[in-house]
């Protein structure tokens, strides 16, 4: 079984061709941990590093996983450049549980945080082809059920993204809110949040509009997803040309069951 977190649909895409390699089944990691996974004997993890380090939902729902110690565990990080403490983190918990990662690795993608750093994620399309045969590798490890940790050490950086007051800063400041002038109400947002941490308030005299949480694990999926480009970064819009999911992945791919 493959489990994925995402929030513009590189981990899904990629899931989904390991899957059909591996002949797996693909399913959110927010529905697995509601799952008792000790009969399979393959379980795979991806999912992306924002800042050097796990999304903050992965952080918390990975240690909730059951599964068969015996079991051929991998881990793939999707990135725009860089895994940080993303692979060993995960390395981290699998050992607490009692199991061993057996092979770890990362595919460079679109940088879908790259619109807070004047960045156009669709401007980077290009990674697809340059790193193709990197994932056909990734994908024929797998299939074979090699062993191999690459990418898999300790980081400074992502430790500090995910251990200090500074980092903490980091994440809020990536956190959306909407834009009361441009939300129509259409509820999208709340529909991609892989964490259900939006919700639609009334407002009098006018459609209701999306209010986010304390729970975002800044997968920016509201803010590439909203078709009327309503959810702001640091109270600046987001153009639509700016506004990026994998091409493979569509909106329907991405709103929760």
């Amino acid at each position: 079984m493959i489990l994925y977190f995402s929030g513009t649909g590189n981990s899904i895409a990629i899931a989904r061709k390991i899957a059909e390699a591996t002949n797996d089944q693909v399913i959110p990691l927010t529905d697995a941990v509601k799952q008792d996974l000790n009969g399979e004997k393959r379980i795979g993890l991806v999912y992306p590093s924002y800042d050097f380090a796990p999304p903050p939902a992965v952080q918390k729902l990975l240690p909730k996983l059951r599964v068969n110690p015996q079991a051929y565990i991998f881990v793939v990080i999707d990135c725009g450049a860089q895994v940080g403490i993303s692979s060993w983190f995960a390395r981290h918990v699998f050992k607490q549980m009692g199991a061993k990662v057996a092979f770890c690795d990362k595919i460079r993608v679109p940088d879908s945080a790259g619109i807070a750093y004047k960045r156009n994620p669709n401007k980077q399309i290009w990674k697809f082809t340059k790193y193709a045969s990197r994932l056909e590798r990734i994908i024929d490890d797998i299939k074979n059920n090699r062993s191999a940790i690459h990418y898999g050490g300790w980081s400074l950086l992502g430790w500090i993204t995910m251990n200090t007051s500074f980092g903490q800063k980091m994440i809020k400041a990536f956190q959306p809110a909407a834009n009361p002038d441009k939300c129509i109400g259409c509820g999208t947002c709340a529909r991609v949040c892989p964490v259900e941490n939006i919700t639609m308030q009334e407002r009098e005299g006018a459609k209701p509009i999306a209010v986010t949480g304390d729970n975002c694990t800044t997968c920016l999926a509201c803010v590439h997803f909203c078709p009327h480009q309503a959810m702001q970064l640091g109270k600046k819009s987001i153009e639509k040309s700016w506004q990026y999911h994998h091409p493979e992945i569509s909106l329907k791919d991405m709103i929760r069951k």
